[in-house]
Protein backbone atom coordinates (compact mmCIF):
# COMPACT_ATOMS: atom_id res chain seq x y z
CA UNK A 1 0.00 0.00 0.00
CA UNK A 2 1.42 3.38 -0.91
CA UNK A 3 2.41 5.68 1.68
CA UNK A 4 -0.22 8.25 2.65
CA UNK A 5 0.99 11.52 3.42
CA UNK A 6 -1.62 13.20 6.13
CA UNK A 7 -4.46 15.04 4.99
CA UNK A 8 -4.39 18.63 3.40
CA UNK A 9 -4.76 20.86 6.13
CA UNK A 10 -7.55 24.09 5.28
CA UNK A 11 -5.87 27.42 4.39
CA UNK A 12 -6.49 31.09 3.84
CA UNK A 13 -6.65 30.13 0.14
CA UNK A 14 -9.66 27.88 0.61
CA UNK A 15 -12.01 29.92 2.22
CA UNK A 16 -14.08 32.83 0.91
CA UNK A 17 -15.00 36.15 2.32
CA UNK A 18 -18.39 36.81 4.37
CA UNK A 19 -20.52 37.66 1.48
CA UNK A 20 -19.25 35.32 -0.72
CA UNK A 21 -20.69 32.75 1.92
CA UNK A 22 -23.92 33.86 2.10
CA UNK A 23 -24.59 33.50 -1.31
CA UNK A 24 -23.37 30.22 -1.35
CA UNK A 25 -23.84 28.65 2.28
CA UNK A 26 -27.38 26.99 1.17
CA UNK A 27 -25.81 24.75 -1.47
CA UNK A 28 -22.69 24.29 0.62
CA UNK A 29 -24.71 23.56 3.76
CA UNK A 30 -26.53 20.79 1.27
CA UNK A 31 -23.45 19.24 0.15
CA UNK A 32 -22.28 18.64 3.85
CA UNK A 33 -25.69 17.19 4.92
CA UNK A 34 -24.99 14.41 2.16
CA UNK A 35 -21.36 13.82 2.63
CA UNK A 36 -21.95 13.37 6.54
CA UNK A 37 -24.65 10.78 5.81
CA UNK A 38 -21.47 8.66 4.77
CA UNK A 39 -19.60 9.67 8.07
CA UNK A 40 -21.88 9.81 11.09
CA UNK A 41 -22.51 6.74 12.84
CA UNK A 42 -24.67 6.26 15.67
CA UNK A 43 -23.68 3.49 18.29
CA UNK A 44 -26.87 2.61 20.34
CA UNK A 45 -29.17 5.94 21.15
CA UNK A 46 -26.74 7.82 22.85
CA UNK A 47 -23.78 8.45 20.68
CA UNK A 48 -22.91 9.41 18.03
CA UNK A 49 -19.34 9.95 15.99
CA UNK A 50 -18.90 12.47 13.24
CA UNK A 51 -15.45 10.97 11.28
CA UNK A 52 -14.08 14.41 9.97
CA UNK A 53 -12.49 15.12 6.62
CA UNK A 54 -11.18 18.02 4.62
CA UNK A 55 -14.67 19.02 4.20
CA UNK A 56 -15.95 18.71 7.47
CA UNK A 57 -13.10 20.96 8.63
CA UNK A 58 -13.74 23.74 5.83
CA UNK A 59 -17.21 23.91 6.82
CA UNK A 60 -17.18 24.60 10.32
CA UNK A 61 -14.61 27.11 10.28
CA UNK A 62 -16.51 28.98 7.34
CA UNK A 63 -19.89 28.12 9.84
CA UNK A 64 -17.84 29.80 12.71
CA UNK A 65 -16.52 32.97 10.30
CA UNK A 66 -20.15 33.68 8.97
CA UNK A 67 -21.29 33.22 12.77
CA UNK A 68 -19.45 35.07 14.39
CA UNK A 69 -18.97 37.76 11.58
CA UNK A 70 -15.41 37.14 11.83
CA UNK A 71 -13.55 38.97 9.33
CA UNK A 72 -9.82 40.10 10.95
CA UNK A 73 -6.79 37.68 8.97
CA UNK A 74 -5.65 36.89 12.28
CA UNK A 75 -8.27 35.77 13.91
CA UNK A 76 -9.35 34.22 10.70
CA UNK A 77 -5.70 32.24 10.99
CA UNK A 78 -6.60 31.09 14.78
CA UNK A 79 -10.09 29.49 13.84
CA UNK A 80 -7.59 27.79 11.28
CA UNK A 81 -5.40 26.16 13.29
CA UNK A 82 -7.84 25.38 15.96
CA UNK A 83 -10.01 23.24 13.44
CA UNK A 84 -7.35 22.37 11.34
CA UNK A 85 -6.36 20.35 14.85
CA UNK A 86 -9.54 17.85 14.07
CA UNK A 87 -8.42 16.55 10.41
CA UNK A 88 -6.48 13.03 11.06
CA UNK A 89 -3.15 12.48 10.87
CA UNK A 90 -0.70 9.97 8.93
CA UNK A 91 -2.64 6.92 8.69
CA UNK A 92 -5.25 7.96 10.69
CA UNK A 93 -8.58 8.52 11.44
CA UNK A 94 -10.15 10.69 13.34
CA UNK A 95 -14.04 12.15 15.00
CA UNK A 96 -15.74 13.86 17.05
CA UNK A 97 -18.16 12.60 19.33
CA UNK A 98 -21.67 13.20 20.92
CA UNK A 99 -23.06 12.30 23.83
CA UNK A 100 -26.69 13.20 23.24
CA UNK A 101 -28.54 13.90 25.61
CA UNK A 102 -32.23 15.52 24.67
CA UNK A 103 -33.59 16.64 27.86
CA UNK A 104 -31.73 19.45 29.71
CA UNK A 105 -32.48 18.03 33.25
CA UNK A 106 -30.76 14.55 32.63
CA UNK A 107 -27.58 16.32 31.47
CA UNK A 108 -25.50 15.90 34.50
CA UNK A 109 -26.77 12.32 35.29
CA UNK A 110 -26.32 10.80 32.19
CA UNK A 111 -22.47 12.52 32.02
CA UNK A 112 -21.91 10.75 34.67
CA UNK A 113 -22.67 7.97 34.31
CA UNK A 114 -20.18 7.99 31.63
CA UNK A 115 -17.21 9.07 32.90
CA UNK A 116 -14.49 6.71 31.90
CA UNK A 117 -15.87 6.00 28.22
CA UNK A 118 -12.49 7.44 26.98
CA UNK A 119 -11.31 3.77 27.94
CA UNK A 120 -13.87 2.13 26.37
CA UNK A 121 -14.62 2.94 22.38
CA UNK A 122 -12.70 0.88 19.48
CA UNK A 123 -12.66 0.68 16.03
CA UNK A 124 -13.31 -3.03 14.90
CA UNK A 125 -11.98 -3.40 11.26
CA UNK A 126 -12.46 -6.77 9.82
CA UNK A 127 -10.60 -8.59 13.15
CA UNK A 128 -8.69 -5.63 14.43
CA UNK A 129 -9.55 -3.99 17.46
CA UNK A 130 -8.22 -0.33 17.55
CA UNK A 131 -8.84 1.82 20.68
CA UNK A 132 -9.95 5.30 20.41
CA UNK A 133 -7.35 7.96 21.72
CA UNK A 134 -9.11 10.46 23.33
CA UNK A 135 -8.14 13.84 23.19
CA UNK A 136 -6.44 15.37 26.43
CA UNK A 137 -8.72 17.71 28.87
CA UNK A 138 -12.06 16.45 28.35
CA UNK A 139 -12.23 14.35 30.63
CA UNK A 140 -11.87 14.25 34.46
CA UNK A 141 -11.70 10.68 36.95
CA UNK A 142 -15.28 12.58 37.91
CA UNK A 143 -16.57 14.49 34.71
CA UNK A 144 -16.60 14.70 31.34
CA UNK A 145 -17.63 16.50 28.30
CA UNK A 146 -20.77 15.81 25.92
CA UNK A 147 -18.45 16.31 23.25
CA UNK A 148 -15.36 14.27 22.59
CA UNK A 149 -12.54 14.36 20.00
CA UNK A 150 -11.55 10.66 18.98
CA UNK A 151 -8.34 9.28 16.64
CA UNK A 152 -7.63 6.25 15.27
CA UNK A 153 -4.48 5.00 14.31
CA UNK A 154 -4.56 2.34 12.04
CA UNK A 155 -1.40 -0.18 11.00
CA UNK A 156 -0.68 -1.10 7.86
CA UNK A 157 -3.01 -3.83 8.33
CA UNK A 158 -6.17 -2.12 9.22
CA UNK A 159 -5.69 0.13 6.57
CA UNK A 160 -5.48 -2.70 3.73
CA UNK A 161 -8.76 -3.83 5.35
CA UNK A 162 -10.35 -0.66 5.49
CA UNK A 163 -9.59 -0.34 1.85
CA UNK A 164 -10.86 -3.68 1.05
CA UNK A 165 -14.32 -4.11 -0.63
CA UNK A 166 -17.29 -5.47 1.77
CA UNK A 167 -14.55 -5.34 5.02
CA UNK A 168 -16.85 -5.25 8.34
CA UNK A 169 -16.57 -1.88 10.34
CA UNK A 170 -18.17 -1.50 13.79
CA UNK A 171 -17.50 1.08 16.24
CA UNK A 172 -17.81 -0.67 19.40
CA UNK A 173 -18.72 0.53 22.90
CA UNK A 174 -18.43 -1.87 26.30
CA UNK A 175 -18.56 0.91 28.61
CA UNK A 176 -20.18 -0.95 32.13
CA UNK A 177 -22.98 1.57 32.15
CA UNK A 178 -23.16 2.05 28.07
CA UNK A 179 -22.73 -0.88 25.62
CA UNK A 180 -23.51 -0.84 21.79
CA UNK A 181 -22.16 -1.16 18.65
CA UNK A 182 -22.88 -0.25 15.26
CA UNK A 183 -21.35 -1.71 11.78
CA UNK A 184 -20.52 0.52 9.23
CA UNK A 185 -22.70 0.78 6.22
CA UNK A 186 -20.13 -0.15 2.81
CA UNK A 187 -20.57 3.18 1.63
CA UNK A 188 -19.62 4.38 4.98
CA UNK A 189 -16.85 1.97 5.09
CA UNK A 190 -15.33 3.13 1.23
CA UNK A 191 -16.21 7.20 2.64
CA UNK A 192 -13.23 6.47 5.39
CA UNK A 193 -11.41 4.41 2.95
CA UNK A 194 -11.00 7.62 1.25
CA UNK A 195 -9.20 9.29 4.11
CA UNK A 196 -6.03 7.00 4.12
CA UNK A 197 -5.84 7.06 0.39
CA UNK A 198 -2.63 8.06 -1.31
Amino acid sequence: MPERTAMRKVSLDDLVGLSRYASVRGDFRRRIVELKRDRRVAVGDEVTLVFENFDTVLFQIQEMLHVERISDIDKIREECDVYNALLPGDRELSATLFIEITDPAQISDKLNRLVGIDEHVSLVIGDRRIPARFEAGRSREDKISAVQYVRFPLDEAAARLLAAPGTTVRVAIDHPAYRAEATLAESQRASLAVDLAP
